[in-house]
């Protein structure tokens, strides 16, 4: 599933609030502990990253030169 950083913002709000539930797009989940909470905040925001860096950047190319 592709995460979005709302969707880490959430988890991240409920966490500092000390909720269980989080409401994503039309949603909402009820984790069972903490710990889920964190184990799938470590998942989303391995999958931004990985995102991230393999994200189209900037690309140069060597052209020949013809003397």
């Amino acid at each position: 599933m592709a995460w979005t950083q709302a969707d880490v913002d959430a988890l991240k709000a409920a966490l500092k609030n000390g909720t269980k539930s989080v409401s994503y797009a039309d949603r909402t989940i009820v984790y069972h502990s903490l710990a889920e909470m964190l184990e799938l905040l470590t998942a989303m925001q391995a999958d931004l990253s990985s995102d991230a860096s393999t994200s189209p950047g900037r690309s140069t190319f060597a052209a020949p030169r013809r003397d």
